[in-house]
């Protein structure tokens, strides 16, 4: 099966170049050029990824993140931009996207990236579909966390998880009181080499730390500082 891939940059030049890159990968891309038209884009068509600029007139790319989300749920972004510091990184990852290159970018690890999540993303959705939502079960406190369908509840009440947020979540959740440190999560769900100065994890972290919150009312992964993270038994 083909992937579709929606190609998101005011600048035509470098949206025409991942497109090549893509196409010869046998992806078979669209391109929009600015936040609104991605929108407008998704709203009539059906796409497996979608690579995301920042800087962009009318509607910038966390504008349109934000609304992707709300939107389409757990489609793949990996959002590119110029802005090169820590905070930019994590404004976007908090935003909603999967993953953040800055410009300029090598082509071919654009292309590994977009690999990487199209895989994620994939197995996600297989398991969901295949799976009965009983096999494979954790319980955590308020929580069942069902392996094979990646579903997570609550006292019944569905919470809904990105692919990479469940796999941080089933981690720690399989090893009840372990302390895992960023660079063990990173390996473990990414499975790609972790860099020092990387704040995914962190910031992923984050974010599966307040829906959890937010529907259980309590602090379920706790940070032991200069260490990692953990659930507790």
């Amino acid at each position: 099966m083909t992937r579709r891939i929606l190609i998101v940059d005011d600048d035509r030049e470098i949206a025409g170049l991942i497109a090549i890159y893509m196409k010869n990968e046998g992806f078979e891309t669209e391109l929009a050029h600015d936040g609104q038209d991605a929108l407008d884009k998704l709203e009539s068509g059906a796409y497996d990824l979608v690579v995301l600029d920042v800087m962009m007139p009318r509607m910038d790319g966390l504008e349109a993140c934000r609304r992707i989300r709300d939107r389409q749920g757990g489609i793949p972004i990996l959002m590119v931009s110029a802005k090169s510091e820590d905070m930019d990184k994590i404004l976007g990852l908090i935003t909603g996207a999967d993953d953040y290159m800055m410009k300029p970018f090598n082509p071919l690890e654009l292309l590994a990236r977009v690999k990487s999540l199209l895989r994620r993303s994939y197995q996600y959705n297989s398991a969901l579909s295949a799976a009965s939502p009983e096999d494979g079960t954790l319980t955590v406190g308020p929580l069942r966390v069902h392996k094979k369908s990646h579903t997570v509840e609550a006292d019944g009440k569905p919470i809904h998880l990105t692919s990479t947020e469940f796999g941080i979540l089933y981690l720690l959740a399989s090893h009840p009181g372990r302390v895992f440190s960023a660079e063990e999560i990173f390996r473990h769900v990414w499975k790609e080499k972790f860099f020092d100065s990387n704040n995914t994890v962190m910031v992923h972290i984050s974010k599966l730390r307040d829906k959890l919150e937010q529907e259980t009312s309590d602090k379920l992964i706790t940070t032991v500082w200069g260490v990692g993270y953990k659930i507790e038994p």
